[in-house]
């Protein structure tokens, strides 16, 4: 695991607080993004951030040269 716990929430939470604020950053200068969109977008960023922290650090630890 690339992160703890601990530190996976806060980088969920982070993310959040980003998409929720980008987006009224983005109606500020009159670019409209839907709840739907935002929605997705934050999905995505999570499942991304959830892949990086899971996968394994090195090459398979089973393999020894």
């Amino acid at each position: 695991m690339h992160t703890s716990p601990a530190k996976l929430l806060i980088l969920v939470a982070l993310t959040l607080v980003i998409l929720v604020e980008g987006r009224t950053v983005l109606a500020f200068f009159g670019i409209g993004i839907s709840p739907l969109e935002t929605a997705l977008i934050g999905f995505l960023a999570i499942v991304a951030l959830l892949v990086w922290a899971i996968r394994p650090l090195g090459g398979d630890p089973s393999e020894s040269d």
